[in-house]
This record gives C-alpha cells, sequence and structure tokens, in this order.
C-alpha cells in the first residue's frame, strides 16, 4: 500500500510539473504575439514552440498504429474545427462592427485558403498550425517508436540524420505550409528528443553548456526560431539553443512544481488559451496597453476553458 501510495504521488507531481512548463509555454506563446518586435519576441520565439514538442516527446510511449492514428485524428481535429469554425462566425460578426470587412468574405472562394490552413491563416488564426503539424508528427514519431521503442537505439540515427536535412531543406525551398505540414520533419526531430531525454543521467555538469547554448538562443547571439514558417535560424545552433532552453526549464518546473499552481492551471488551459489568444490580441490590440492586452489574452481564454470543463461543450472543444 505504500508503494502504491508513493507511485501515485510521484505520478502526480509528474504530471503536475509538466502542467508547469505548459503554463510557462503557453505564458510565452501569447508574450510573443503581444510584443512582435525586438529582443523580448526574439528570446520568446527562441523556445516557446520547441517547448511544447519536446513535452509531447517526453510524454510519449509507443502505441497500437491504427487506433492511436483515430485518436489523434478525432482527438485533435475536432476541437481544432470547432475553434476555427466559431472564429470565422465570430470574425464576420465582430470586424463589421468596427467598420471594416471581415478577413474572409469572398465565398466560396475562402474555403480553399481556410481548408488549407497553415500559413493561409494568419491575425486570429495565427496559431491554427501548431495542432495539426503536432497531429502528423506525433503520428509519423508513433509509428518509428513502435519499429524502435527505445529512443536511444542507434537504428534511430538512420531516421533521424535524413530528417534533419530534411527540414532544414524544405525550410530553405519553401514557404508556403498547408496545415502547418511543412514543420513536420523538424516537430519528429523534437519529439525524438524529448523521448530520449528521460532516458540521459541528469547532472549538474549539464547546466554550463545547456545554460551557454540557452544564452545564446535568448540574448539573439544566434536567429531566433520561427516554427510556423519553417524558419530554424542557423542549423542546429538556433534549435538546439531553443532545445537547451527548454531543457532547463524542464528541471526548474520540477523544482517549482509542488508550489506553482497558478502555473499548473494555466498549462492544463494551454490549448484553449492557444487557440484564442491570437483573435484576442488580433480584435482588441488597439484598445488596451500591450501589458493589459497581455493579461487579457491569458485571463479570459482560461475562463473560457473554466466554462468549458463544466458544460456539455467540452466533449466538441476540449
Amino acid at each position: 500500500m505504500e508503494n502504491r501510495g508513493h507511485d501515485a504521488a510521484t505520478a502526480q507531481f509528474r504530471l503536475d510539473w509538466v502542467d508547469v512548463a505548459r503554463g510557462i509555454g503557453i505564458i510565452a506563446v501569447v508574450a510573443g504575439h503581444v510584443w512582435t518586435r525586438g529582443p523580448v519576441r526574439d528570446a520568446l520565439y527562441s523556445f516557446h514552440m520547441p517547448l511544447f514538442f519536446l513535452l509531447s516527446g517526453l510524454l510519449s510511449r509507443p502505441r497500437p498504429i491504427g487506433s492511436f492514428t483515430r485518436r489523434q485524428i478525432t482527438g485533435q481535429m475536432r476541437p481544432y474545427a470547432a475553434f476555427l469554425i466559431m472564429l470565422l462566425i465570430a470574425d464576420q460578426i465582430i470586424e463589421p462592427m468596427k467598420g471594416n470587412a471581415p478577413i474572409y468574405r469572398h465565398w466560396p472562394q475562402d474555403v480553399g485558403p481556410i481548408l488549407l490552413g497553415g500559413t493561409w491563416l494568419g491575425g486570429p488564426f495565427i496559431i491554427f498550425w501548431f495542432v495539426p503539424c503536432l497531429m502528423v508528427a506525433r503520428i509519423a514519431f508513433n509509428m518509428a517508436l513502435n519499429r524502435w521503442p527505445d529512443p536511444l537505439d542507434r537504428r534511430w540515427a538512420l531516421l533521424i540524420a535524413p530528417l534533419a536535412l530534411l527540414a532544414y531543406g524544405l525550410g530553405w525551398l519553401f514557404d508556403a505550409s498547408p496545415l502547418g505540414l511543412l514543420t513536420v520533419p523538424m516537430a519528429v526531430l523534437l519529439l525524438w528528443i524529448g523521448a530520449a531525454w528521460p532516458h540521459v543521467r541528469w547532472r549538474n555538469g549539464l547546466i554550463l553548456p545547456l545554460g551557454l547554448l540557452a544564452g545564446a538562443g535568448l540574448s539573439g547571439l544566434v536567429p531566433t526560431l520561427n516554427m510556423k514558417v519553417a524558419d530554424y535560424g542557423w542549423p542546429l545552433l538556433s534549435i538546439g539553443a531553443g532545445v537547451a532552453t527548454s531543457l532547463l526549464l524542464f528541471r526548474l518546473s520540477a523544482r517549482v512544481a509542488r508550489f506553482a499552481w497558478p502555473l499548473q492551471h494555466i498549462g492544463r488551459a494551454s490549448l484553449v488559451i492557444m487557440y484564442l489568444h491570437g483573435a484576442i490580441i488580433h480584435y482588441a490590440g488597439l484598445s488596451f496597453p500591450k501589458v493589459w492586452l497581455f493579461v487579457l489574452a491569458l485571463v479570459a481564454p482560461y475562463l473560457v476553458w473554466q466554462l468549458l470543463r463544466l458544460t456539455s461543450l467540452r466533449r466538441v472543444f476540449l
């Protein structure tokens, strides 16, 4: 009985620190979309999207390919479609109230760009590339994980090295990214790093090299990232800086998880915040100082998440 209690407490602690890390990540995402220029924006962009891919990889285990794929498509694309339709309807109402034309007003011609998503969606839909990209990357990664369950298996090199070349090559060759799929090769690479990280024994000696690499990204010493358009800065160094910052934040999250309950709550609401914050920033951006806009873009979606949890709509939006 004591062992079971200890295991349950340990599992809960692990879940709490993951929520803390998600909370830090989504705060960075919102802030990066409020302060759109300058060193703060560049520092946030250097790690905020790698953090989410790494976390997803860290939590990955081999799953039956068929059932996992079906769950991913239904579980991820249902809320994607629900939030997309909701915001499209909201745009048809809000923009005319402000004296502007809706973003999408040429029907049925605009159906094509909306379905393409990714770089075809901006403004209130700025982050909609992420979920389809993560979904496809997770499906592909799970297929590979079923073949090689140990992420430190040397055979992973047969996949990882070509994936890295493909990721940078696609980023250099193309600008358009339907459903964010241009970023999938780099996302799979980050999922693998996240899955491999728990197998690396932590030593305090890692703090210095990780800190130096993270500092290079946060300070702007190496070019920052824009994963939506597959812009990975300097090969290996920029993405490496993002990985280093994320890994240090994971370590910090584990240390503060017991008392960082506000970050835990924000982390649990991160998907709803991710979908809705762009719309709040887009429609309210000229009405509030940036600090208050940031607070509104974080708190309002959090309250929406709390409301959704209490209604049957949670089955659609969550």
